[in-house]
């Protein structure tokens, strides 16, 4: 670092990840002013008139002389406001109007306003993980990052005029502040499956489906409760800790969605409309942003209405179903978002939606109802293992408030299912091929004589074995028997889907 030169470490956003960005900054004759270089688009560009303005603000004087602002590597594309902070920083330590010790061991990120005050940008936890990968510190606006269990703790910058004091004596107001309060409940401790009212075959298929982590597909006539199902879906699964927490906190933050309810446990649930366009459901625009399927990692994905969907959109969700996470190539690289989530489906049998339902008639064709079942396509429905029929309740049960099993009972019969497919993995029973699942010899014939029978693919014989497999592990059975192959095949793809 030279007399006349200062090098602060930053950030900026590259999809869901942070990427660090040096900004070096060279003070020179010539004429005076600001030139930023360094693929910086027009957000960066324009900190230099939001900087002049929080310097005079702050008591700073711009030097008088050519000010060469570096952001360093260069063949990176620099967006966004974060930049602001570290830039003034930068400027300021080589004019030696705040001190530099310590500089070099924090990652400044922030946004300036006229007035000098820091403001926090999208991204701040993924700012914060990668602030940890470097042992670095993250400062300036932390927002949300300061409630992240990731790293040491960040330093709070409120204003540009606070550098005067130096890096280490904010450090040391930091670490004197009371902690920040836990983050609040979200809404879905309101929902409680118990709300469902005679439902409990629906419940039940609601277990195996959580339990195994498979796609599901409610159908059923208007107002059979599919809806209130599916926004209950998320309160079966086990809370969000550790690196699944760390993960989907660190999405929401860059998507510039509220993280709270993420860092408190709860499972994210999204619900796109059906008129969501391709980017939207699987990432993209510009720039390159995390879509639903990547907002619903470790949560649940609920698509109402189904057959309404785009087919175009609706096929582009193969990739992620199959691979976990979503690949999307681009003229300035290759942006990976993670994509691991519970999809929950929703749809009518037909378009008029009664089809199949006792107290209504159908009147739609023999061809309107096979072109509406055909929107979904062949391919996703091979990826999706449960379809159930949702019925119509009772209306003497709805009058009555009578309550079924509830979240807290369903969520244990998960928690334990989930724990003896653990043991039984380590036991050498696992979860590829059919071969490997665990059938004994009657379940084997009954699983043979269905593919048979019904002329299944290779695809939907694996489908109902894995889901034989998770009806075994919620009954703690180590061996699948035909009894678990009989009520797997119940959720198979039936003709009214």
């Amino acid at each position: 670092m030279s007399r006349h030169g200062a090098s602060v470490h930053t950030a900026v956003l590259r999809g869901a990840e942070a990427v660090p960005v040096d900004v070096e900054v060279d003070l020179a004759g010539g004429i005076p002013g600001i030139n930023i270089i360094g693929m910086a688009d027009k957000a960066v560009l324009e900190a230099r008139s939001r900087v002049r303005c929080a310097f005079r603000a702050s008591g700073f004087s711009l030097p008088r002389m050519s000010v060469t602002v570096n952001l360093a590597p260069a063949d990176v594309r620099k967006a966004g406001t974060g930049l602001d902070l570290p830039i003034a920083a930068a400027i300021l330590a080589a004019a030696s109007q705040v001190p530099r010790e310590g500089l070099d061991g924090y990652l400044l990120v922030g946004e300036l306003g006229l007035t000098g005050e820091v403001s926090p940008v999208p991204g701040a936890i993924a700012f914060q993980k990668l602030a940890a990968e470097q042992g670095l510190v993250l400062a300036g606006a932390p927002g949300e990052a300061a409630r992240a269990p990731i790293g040491a703790p960040p330093v709070p910058v409120p204003c540009l005029s606070r550098l005067k004091q130096g890096m280490g004596a904010l450090a040391e107001a930091a670490a004197g502040a009371p902690v920040p309060d836990a983050v609040r409940p979200g809404p879905q401790e309101a929902v409680d499956f118990s709300d469902v009212v005679d439902q409990e075959a629906v419940k039940r298929a609601c277990v195996v489906a959580a339990a195994g982590g498979h796609g599901m597909l409610m159908v059923g006539p208007p107002g059979t409760g599919k809806t209130m199902v599916a926004r209950r879906m998320a309160t079966v699964l086990p809370p969000l800790e550790g690196e699944e927490l760390i993960e989907a906190a660190v999405i929401h933050s860059a998507a510039g969605l509220d993280a709270s309810g993420i860092l408190a446990g709860e499972r994210p649930f999204r619900a796109p409309h059906h008129t969501v366009s391709c980017a939207g459901l699987v990432g993209g625009g510009r720039p390159v942003g995390p879509g639903e399927v990547s907002l619903a990692h470790c949560g649940v994905l609920f698509l109402d209405e189904l057959p309404e969907f785009a087919g175009n959109v609706l096929q582009t969700l193969r990739q992620p179903l199959e691979d976990k996470r979503v690949v999307l190539v681009r003229a300035d690289g290759t942006y990976r978002f993670p994509a691991d989530f519970q999809l929950v489906a929703a749809a009518n049998p037909c378009p008029c939606g009664h089809l199949g339902d006792r107290g209504r008639e159908c009147t739609c064709s023999a061809a309107q109802v096979q072109r509406y079942q055909a929107r979904v396509g062949g391919p996703l429905m091979d990826r999706i293992d449960i379809v159930c029929d949702v019925a119509r309740p009772r209306p003497g049960s709805i009058i009555r408030g009578e309550e079924g099993m509830g979240s807290a009972e369903m969520r244990d019969q998960v928690l334990a299912a989930r724990e003896f497919a653990s043991w039984r993995r380590s036991q050498g029973v696992g979860d590829g091929p059919v071969s490997s699942l665990g059938l004994d010899e009657a379940a084997s014939g009954r699983l043979d004589l269905l593919a048979r029978t019904a002329s299944l693919g290779g695809r939907a014989v694996t489908r109902i074995a894995r889901v034989a497999r998770t009806v075994a592990d919620i009954e703690e059975s180590r061996a699948v028997t035909a009894r678990h192959v009989a009520e797997a095949s119940l959720w198979r793809q039936r003709e009214v889907a």
